[in-house]
């Protein structure tokens, strides 16, 4: 199991509203770290009143940091930022540490990359890597990657990686690219057929919001719901039948998360595609968690984009506030919140499978009001 260290780093002039707390934003990096089984040695929050264009963090603060490394006196131990480092960055950190440096696009990919299953996946996540990779190559190799080796980030490209060329690269993600689109054409023609006879309703939600416990719920399908980050990679459907008859296709769809790297939502295109032919969207919260708000500014911004991306118009959204049966849930601070900001919600538990009648209802008057469906 690789060490790890865990920085947070906070900018002490940012003066942003509903910003996530560093603690908050530090935790969910655990998490992070957590969901590939990296053991962290060390984790802490690090003021910045500005960042470094060079090195991310200024000398005293490298030296700092530098010194804590030796006292963890672990060569392999890795260190993880919690933000986007530019090549630069990343290559004089890694030459101050004597470590190697992951930042938070690096450890989503390389979590992707532990989760993909399918052919479609593989594809996915590798063209994701090559095209993250891509602008790193040139003088970019330090000594630490040609000791290491190994698969995905953390190990390094290894002395394979290291002799691949611009040009290498380039042409490897031009057959991931020709490979995804047959994919998506199988994928195409697949859909026109499901959306010539039912709706098409996506699942879509922060990861590790109970989205895959609220589709085994309304299919019946007993496919195994994980507590981990991105446990679902590729999309899933079945058939739903409602009380009068009324079916329709269910689609589980990928988790998204704060700051999630442009690299994945172009190279996973295909999968979000299922989101952009839906009909409706239940987009479901965790009403349990701390960042219950900022999550929802993050999905809606994701979603935002791939539609706008796309030139199509949202349709209607169901929210879903699950998890009200969880023991951490303060029900009583947030359902004060969202009677003054959010109404008209419906409230659930996936896993008790309470309000999920309401749920149903509402489903089943959407389908109703959408005219093609007479």
């Amino acid at each position: 199991m690789n060490g790890c260290l865990l920085l947070h780093p906070c900018l002490t002039r940012v003066n942003k509203k509903n910003i996530r707390s560093p603690e908050s934003s530090l935790k969910e990096l655990k998490l992070l770290a957590k969901s590939i089984s990296l053991k962290i040695v060390l984790s802490k929050i690090i003021d910045l009143s500005k960042i470094n264009v060079s090195s991310f963090f200024g000398s005293g603060k490298i030296c700092e940091l530098k010194c804590i490394l030796e006292k963890i006196n672990d060569k392999n131990c890795l260190i993880i930022i919690n933000s986007v480092l530019t090549p630069i960055q990343q290559r004089n950190l890694e030459k101050s540490w004597n470590r190697k440096v992951l930042d938070r696009t690096a450890l989503i990919l390389e979590i992707f990359g532990s989760r993909a299953r399918t052919k479609e996946a593989l594809l996915q996540v590798e063209l994701a890597h090559l095209e993250w990779q891509k602008s790193r190559l040139v003088k970019s190799w330090t000594h630490l990657e040609r000791q290491r080796g190994g698969r995905g980030f953390m190990g390094g490209p290894g002395e394979l990686q290291i002799e691949l060329d611009k040009r290498q690269i380039n042409a490897r993600i031009k057959k991931i690219k020709q490979d995804l689109k047959k994919v998506i054409n199988t994928r195409t023609i697949q859909r026109k057929k499901r959306n010539k006879i039912y709706p098409i309703i996506s699942l879509v939600g922060y990861t590790n919001t109970g989205k895959s416990t609220l589709f085994n719920l309304l299919t019946g399908a007993s496919e195994f719901s994980r507590d981990l980050l991105f446990d679902t990679l590729h999309s899933k459907h079945r058939k739903v039948s409602l009380y009068n008859y009324t079916e329709f296709i269910l689609s589980d769809t990928v988790g998204f998360v704060s700051d999630l790297p442009t690299e994945l939502i172009e190279s996973f295109k295909s999968t979000l595609e299922e989101i952009i032919v839906s009909d409706i969207i239940i987009h479901v919260r965790d009403i349990s968690h701390e960042d219950f708000y900022s999550q929802n500014v993050d999905v809606r911004g994701i979603i935002s984009r791939i539609f706008l991306a796309n030139k199509k118009r949202l349709p209607p959204i169901i929210e879903v506030i699950n998890k009200i049966d969880n023991s951490e849930y303060n029900g009583q601070s947030n359902v004060l919140n969202l009677s003054s900001y959010e109404t008209n919600k419906i409230y659930i538990s996936a896993r008790t499978g309470e309000g999920i009648d309401n749920l149903r209802c509402h489903i089943d008057r959407l389908i109703a009001d959408q005219k093609k469906y007479y």
